[in-house]
């Protein structure tokens, strides 16, 4: 089974985080939080849902985890100022190593600068961004591009949780 690295800072959407992290861990795989502060909670921006952080990005590599989930909301903001957490979501990439990013995920990805070229979708108030980094956007429930799987919002759970654990096998 897979170990899930969950990169979550404050305000992040509670069901993007919450519905994949279940669904993952009824599967058999495992998850860990990284975030900015190992030790320290973070709070969803809805629900107010408390995340443990695990590790921090000066913890742990790419080396200890099989995939990526990378929720939206406020979290992916937080965490594209912190070069760590971009440099962690850069090697998953280039590792070609499963990245499952919904809603404003891609925000990280674009600071990391890896989506030029690649099919992704996501929240509608950050298509010219996508769009600006050299993303081929979609407006679609979930797009699969080699190991990124994205989707747009909580609307698109289903299809995405779906997606994503196809691609973990």
């Amino acid at each position: 089974m897979a170990r899930i690295a969950i990169i979550i800072a404050d305000l992040f959407e509670d069901s993007e985080y919450l519905q994949p992290a279940v669904a993952f861990q009824k599967a058999g795989h495992e998850i860990l939080h990284v975030g900015l502060q190992a030790g320290a909670t973070v709070k969803g921006k809805k629900k107010g849902t408390s995340v443990l952080i695990d590790s921090s990005f000066k913890e742990v590599g790419i080396a200890d985890f099989d995939a990526l989930l990378i929720p939206g909301g406020y979290s992916p903001d937080k965490l594209r100022a912190d070069e760590r957490a971009v440099a962690f979501v850069k090697d998953f990439m280039e590792a070609k190593k499963p990245v499952f990013s919904i809603c404003h995920g891609p925000q990280i990805l674009i600071t990391a600068k890896v989506i030029e070229g690649r099919h992704i979708t996501g929240w509608k108030s950050i298509v010219q961004d996508i769009v600006y980094a050299g993303g081929i956007f979609h407006d679609r429930e979930v797009v699969v591009d080699g190991n990124l799987v994205s989707s747009r919002s909580p609307a698109d759970l289903t299809a995405f949780i779906s997606a994503a654990l196809k691609k973990l096998g």
